[in-house]
């Protein structure tokens, strides 16, 4: 250190601050970066690598960025992995005695990302912190882009952590315990200081931030401990990155068990809730059909609403109410849909005053956005009814402060502070006499030379300025004699003299600095404005929640409008009645009324299961996934595409749909469809609803047979499950069980088939199929004649020699039926073929591969055992 440069120094010292980091050390108007970081930086951004005297015999490797466009580098290097630490210059480089004083101001990770042009204007961007404590889990989230604090506890178990998880879809995730939560997680966790979860400290630091005297003003009582841990980490890892007082992060949004229907994570994927499943893209998504917002925030909001479905029936009538009121007002919604539009980001713009980067033009548009204010509030008040009247509490118009926006900020203001003038003119006179000083200076220069020429008679007088001597007048020797007693002599050179007056120098001393004094009278004023903007965060955010929450009501009373939506009964009785129902995503890619609507009812006693069958392409997955999509929608309080419905409330919807495999973690097609499966048979209850599209295929016949059969017996049991429940299923065997079990009935999709021509109907109707008709839907989907044809020879001989598929329903059935002294009997001589098996056993004379596959396979008849 002692041989390294002062400036050098400083950097090094501010590096081992934070070592695991990429330190953007400001010079001038650049960020540089030295020795390894340079190094590292330059190969993930693509940056010319130079070298910097560093005072050791070696040039320090050297790269670097300006200032104005160091968002975009480090977002490139965040979404890389990497974390930067940006080291900013504390005073004025022209103020400073000698070296520039400089510290870290902010630590920029993958959760604290506040770019909306990377992290996108529709979507949040959650950091996340995880506390596990016995059989509690504690997720507290925030994103610092918009001040949004949640919490919520669930059970210590890997699919409810990672259902929870899933719902914010983290940025990045701390904990204190990286092992239990890294399973169920989808982005690297980073272990965070445990002393930062421990309940004293997390408590502290709650208390500290809020301002308040205890947990419970922030809803977190003694219940919710593990929470309330997970909030406190989380709360002091933001200050220790973020470096500033988070003042827009001003409250907590508790979430308790029971006011969220918890969705994990193959159900969001299989609905395809927020992104379709191929190509991830929000285009064919249920959010796609949803969102009309047209503001960010609003959008954002809406999205909340579709991943966070309602669990209460009181709160899901207050939103669908708020939403009949704005239905029932097409011009009037329409008024302040374009209001609205007007309205900006307001909480991405208020983060911004707590990182002090709030700009003239984002005052610009805050102000904007508060003259709607009133507007928007006369609109509302022509509403009838009081639904909406909890947004005409929350919204603010704030005049005063919208006011001094007006009166302040010059409507013309630069993107750039540094590039000044975005002060209004008249806001204050002392800033406008500097300025005339500024730019009227050479016009008073110019009239004053012009007025001492005639007043003197010297033809060639001239005023000019030089560094050393500032502003004279030169007269020329052959003038001399002209020069008036007033001029008082500052240089004499070979063939001129130098003079100034009095008049001159005021001139002088106005125009000497006044840019400078301009300049810092300019940024203590916007100070002052900034300041004010600070005193009402919390007015402000209030307004900016009733113009998202607006927003979010106004989409989906539009998206009701357009297609035709009713509203749904929500009732407690458990039953689904749907009357013309349909997909709401596909039938906006089908042309106009060509949509084929079903109708569909489930409740808890005699029409629990729907077992159905029918062809491929036929239609029977668009079926199962539409009423789950209707009784999701009827939870997050929209209307719903049918022509009447009565959804009881649900506490889960769980879903088993497609084929995938999980390459990351061994796991095939086959085991990630029976972990989802013990996953939906594990936590349905009597009040879910099901969805389960072709059980067991990914296997052998029999033994996806047998696993489809178990499933349904076990869900249509209701002292097991009792959840209701849709099966789509190509084992028509299965349709056996109609009679056999309670609640349990079979559908099927009806077809036409003319000639070899197959009409597929899309319509829903009870009976069970006799055949999926797959050979005619591989000739659809373009398979070779021949292929197609053989296949035809196969199946007609298949169809001879194969027992009749009747029977083999008959003989589960029966076997269901056997004594029990008969099922004991066989039990014993499997449980003695089984101990016999394993003492004939020698794994020493096996490869590792085959011993593995045996007790693999002595594992699973154990088991059945």
């Amino acid at each position: 250190m002692a041989t390294l440069s002062p400036m050098m120094q400083q950097y090094m010292r501010l590096k081992e601050q934070n070592p695991d980091t990429l330190l953007f050390f400001r010079v001038g108007d650049f960020y540089e970066m030295f020795f390894e970081d340079a190094l590292t930086a330059s190969r993930e951004l693509e940056l010319t690598l130079t070298g910097k005297d560093c005072g050791l015999e070696e040039r320090a490797p050297m790269c670097g960025v300006p200032y104005h466009a160091v968002d975009a580098y480090v977002a490139r290097l965040v979404e890389k992995g990497y974390r930067v630490a940006i080291g900013e210059q504390m005073q004025d480089p022209a103020l400073a005695k000698g070296l520039v004083d400089r510290d870290i101001i902010r630590i920029v990770t993958a959760g604290t990302l506040t770019d909306s042009s990377v992290i996108g204007e529709k979507r949040n961007n959650f950091l996340c912190s995880v506390y596990v404590s016995g059989k509690r889990c504690g997720i507290a989230a925030c994103d610092v882009s918009t001040g949004e604090f949640l919490a919520q506890q669930t059970e210590n178990k890997p699919q409810a952590i990672k259902a929870a998880l899933d719902g914010y879809h983290p940025g990045e995730i701390i904990t204190s315990d990286p092992a239990a939560v890294q399973p169920c997680a989808a982005v690297q966790c980073r272990a965070y200081a445990a002393s930062a979860y421990q309940s004293q400290n997390a408590r502290d630091t709650l208390l500290s931030h809020f301002h308040v005297s205890s947990l419970i003003a922030l809803g977190l009582d003694a219940g919710l401990s593990a929470a309330a841990q997970a909030a406190g980490a989380l709360m002091k890892y933001l200050s220790e990155t973020q470096k500033n007082a988070l003042q827009h992060i001003s409250s907590i949004r508790v979430t308790e068990k029971g006011d969220i229907m918890p969705l994990d994570t193959a159900t969001r994927r299989n609905l395809e809730l927020t992104e379709t499943i191929r190509g991830r893209s929000v285009k064919g998504s249920l959010l796609s059909v949803l969102d009309e917002t047209v503001t960010a925030m609003g959008g954002r909001l809406l999205r909340s609403w579709v991943e966070k479905p309602l669990l209460s029936r009181e709160k899901i009538q207050a939103r669908l109410s708020a939403v009949d009121a704005l239905f029932t007002q097409p011009v009037l919604s329409q008024s302040l849909r374009e209001s609205l539009s007007q309205v900006y980001d307001m909480e991405r713009l208020l983060a911004k005053v707590s990182y002090h980067t709030l700009s003239a033009r984002d005052c610009l548009s805050l102000l904007r956005s508060l003259q709607k204010a009133p507007e928007v509030l006369t609109l509302l008040s022509s509403v009838p009814g009081d639904a909406l009247g909890f947004l005409k509490a929350l919204l603010d118009p704030l005049p005063a402060l919208t006011d001094l926006l007006l009166r302040g900020i010059s409507p013309d203001a630069p993107l750039q502070l540094s590039d000044g003038h975005f002060i209004r003119e008249g806001y204050s006179e002392q800033l406008d006499e500097l300025r005339r000083a500024s730019t009227e200076g050479k016009q008073w220069l110019l009239d004053l030379e012009a007025r001492e020429r005639e007043e003197t008679g010297i033809k060639n007088l001239r005023i000019q300025y030089n560094r050393v001597f500032g502003y004279y007048i030169e007269v020329t020797k052959s003038n001399y004699a002209l020069v008036p007693l007033r001029y008082q002599r500052r240089q004499t050179l070979a063939n001129s003299e130098r003079f100034t007056t009095d008049e001159l120098r005021q001139i002088e001393s106005k125009l000497t600095g006044a840019q400078e004094q301009a300049a810092k009278l300019e940024m203590t004023l916007f100070e002052e404005i900034r300041d004010e903007i600070s005193a009402n965060m919390g007015r402000l955010q209030s307004t900016a929640l009733a113009y998202k929450t607006l927003d979010a009501l106004l989409s989906l009373a539009r998206v009701a409008l357009l297609n035709h939506y009713t509203r749904p009964a929500i009732t407690q009785d458990g039953v689904i009645d749907i009357k013309d129902g349909r997909h709401p995503v596909v039938e906006k890619t089908m042309p106009d009324q060509s949509f084929v609507p079903n109708d569909t009812y489930l409740d808890t006693q005699a029409h629990r299961m729907q077992i159905i069958t029918g062809p491929n392409m036929a239609g029977k997955s668009t079926y199962m996934r539409q009423v789950a999509l209707i009784t999701l929608m009827a939870h997050i309080g929209s209307f719903v595409p049918a022509r009447e419905a009565s959804i009881g409330l649900v506490d889960g919807i769980f879903t088993r749909v497609g084929a995938s495999d999980d390459l990351a973690t061994g796991q095939s097609t086959f085991m990630v469809e029976m972990s989802e499966m013990a996953y939906i048979l594990r936590n349905a209850t009597n009040r879910s609803l099901v969805i389960l599209d072709e059980i067991g295929r990914g296997t052998s016949t029999f033994d996806g047979l047998s696993i489809a059969w178990a499933a349904v017996e076990y869900l249509a049991d209701p002292k097991r499950s009792g959840a209701k429940t849709l099966f789509a299923t190509h084992y028509h065997e299965l349709s056996e069980l109609e009679g056999h079990l309670d609640g349990v009935n079979n559908f099927c999709v009806s077809v036409k088939e003319h000639g070899e021509e197959v009409i597929f109907l899309r319509k829903i109707v009870p009976g069970g199929a006799d055949k999926s008709f797959g050979i005619y839907v591989a000739h659809l989907a373009g398979v070779p004649r021949p292929v197609v044809a053989r296949a035809q020879e196969i199946q007609a001989r298949l169809e001879v020699n194969n027992v009749n598929q009747n029977t083999i329903g008959q003989n589960i059935l029966g076997a269901g039926r056997k004594k029990k002294n008969e099922q004991v009997d066989l039990m014993e001589y499997q449980k003695t073929e089984f101990v016999e098996e394993i003492r004939a056993l020698d794994v020493m004379a096996m490869t590792p591969i085959d011993a593995l596959n045996k007790l693999f396979l002595l594992k699973e008849k154990a088991l059945k055992l």
